[in-house]
């Protein structure tokens, strides 16, 4: 398997656990350190992961689907950007089907032979 079809991998199993609100496996995925910008921060640099737990904890398992559309993937030594579109199925109180879609950075680094998650941002689409 090559580096980006791996990181493509662990990207799409992280998101899979923000799906699921899967603690565990976001927490073994994400470097202590994570900082992100996203929707829920408004407009501030959040760092570490305990604002994320916050949301898992709130949110509760859920019944989803999450696509990643049109991934780039750039390698910087032990560094890699993923950008893509982040499309959310769910389905409504009353049985509808909802999307939502989101524009995503993640930034993943290569520490003692493994990949961490250690930075997002992300926005909504327009």
């Amino acid at each position: 398997m090559s580096t980006i079809e791996e990181l493509l991998q662990l990207n799409q199993r992280l998101l899979d656990s923000i799906a699921q609100a899967d603690w565990d496996t976001y927490q073994e995925l994400c470097d202590a350190s994570l900082t992100a910008f996203e929707p829920g921060s408004l407009g501030q640099l959040v760092e570490g992961l305990e604002f994320h737990r916050f949301q898992f904890q709130r949110e509760g398992a859920k019944d989803s689907n999450t696509t990643m559309c049109s991934p780039k993937v750039r390698l910087i030594g032990d560094a890699a950007v993923i950008a893509y579109v982040r499309l959310n199925q769910s389905v409504a109180p009353g049985g509808s089907p909802l999307t939502s879609g989101f524009a995503e950075t993640r930034v993943w680094q290569r520490r003692n032979g493994q990949w961490k998650h250690v930075h997002f941002h992300r926005s909504p689409l327009q």
